[in-house]
């Protein structure tokens, strides 16, 4: 019998098939991909789909205009290119005859979470007596724990970050509005080296800061003692930085200066009990019990945070419930907020790496209460 092949960056996934007893996984391009190959493509109408068996050479499904690009992966596996005028499907059966050692009725696991629903009809005829089922917190495991290239790439990331929002704030003058803000940290962010943008900017003034996911608006000028948040970050090599702060225009009231502390110590209790062996819900409840037992505790309405890399979003999900075990190397926000309504919300949001011992915080930005314009 033939085993798998040798190819030792597909080992993540040998471990995975092994573990979760699937015959096979499918997966399509974005972070997983780009984790196990260093190289993405476009997810587009154009299928390319990715099939690695347990036993047996892996196959890809490949777009005749992608093929030279694919062909630089050294791909360990049989690859079955197609043309527009020709269609796809029979790339897919070509594709599913040369996996001649799977079982009858294989049990295939998918990425659920990103692979499209005509992705899968096309794998479902190609292999009519296949079960898939949705592998898509197993697949993406391989990118929980980040190796030290990893972490040097979000740094940069986050360097490109804090530069351009220190530039930003160098130009922020009462009476500009959210929008005019948000094209100078556009502009900021691509001046000081990033490669696009981990996500729309937020960037959100006055009432508008009580809405956790805002958008900028054209007509609201900023006035003086506004609360103004941004929630951003730089994408540099597929990685993402995500940072939030917030500072108040001319000046601030004790009221929101004891909401924004408030916010503060949360925060900082997060990154001080962070650390590996720690479960996820453990430190959440910690940040938790920050906002609860303070004065604001009605204006609590999310988790502490999520885990960053190629997705800006991704494991280990910092909230109650959630008992993962926090390993060395996982990176992933601190963001506690508060949010009254028609009037003020402050968050603060670092990105952190685990350690043995705790945690490196990968921004440096002062989290201390700033007046701005």
């Amino acid at each position: 019998m033939a085993f798998h092949t040798s190819d030792t960056r597909l080992d993540p996934i040998y471990s995975i098939l092994e573990t979760e007893q699937l015959d096979a996984v499918a997966f399509v391009p974005g972070p997983n991909f780009q984790r196990l190959f260093t190289a993405n493509f476009h997810l587009m109408e154009r299928p390319l789909v990715v099939i690695i068996p347990k036993l047996g050479e892996p196959a890809a499904i490949v777009p005749d205009l992608e093929l030279a690009s694919f062909e630089k992966l050294a791909f360990p596996g049989n690859v079955f290119g197609w043309k527009d005028e020709e269609g796809y499907q029979d790339a897919f059966q070509a594709a599913a005859a040369s996996l001649t050692q799977l079982s009858n009725a294989p049990q295939i696991g998918l990425e659920a979470q990103r692979m499209r629903v005509f992705e899968q009809m096309a794998l479902q005829m190609a292999l009519p007596d296949a079960r898939f089922v949705d592998a898509h917190a197993a697949i993406s495991s391989i990118r929980l724990v980040k190796s030290q290239d990893e972490i040097e790439h979000l740094k940069h990331a986050i360097a490109i970050s804090e530069a351009a929002l220190e530039a930003t704030l160098q130009q922020i003058e009462i009476g500009q509005t959210e929008k005019q803000i948000e094209a100078i940290l556009l502009n900021e962010l691509f001046a000081h080296g990033a490669d696009g943008l981990a996500f729309d900017p937020i960037v959100a003034a006055g009432d508008n800061s009580a809405e956790p996911h805002a958008t900028a608006r054209p007509d609201y000028k900023i006035k003086s003692g506004d609360a103004l948040l941004f929630d951003f970050g730089a994408s540099w090599q597929g990685y993402n930085a995500d940072i939030t702060r917030t500072f108040f225009v001319g000046e601030v009231s004790e009221h929101d200066r004891a909401f924004y502390e408030t916010v503060l110590a949360a925060n900082e209790r997060g990154r001080k009990v962070s650390k590996a062996g720690l479960s996820a819900h453990t430190v959440d409840d910690a940040v938790q019990l920050v906002l609860e037992n303070s004065q604001f505790a009605a204006f609590r309405v999310h988790k502490t945070g999520h885990g960053l890399g190629l997705d800006v979003h991704e494991a280990p999900q910092i909230m109650r419930g959630n008992h993962q075990e926090l390993e060395a190397g996982m990176v992933y926000t601190v963001e506690p907020g508060l949010y009254r309504p028609g009037e003020c919300g402050v968050r603060i949001e670092d990105d952190v790496v685990v350690t043995e011992d705790g945690i490196q915080c990968l921004t440096t930005f002062s989290r201390e209460l700033r007046i701005v314009g």
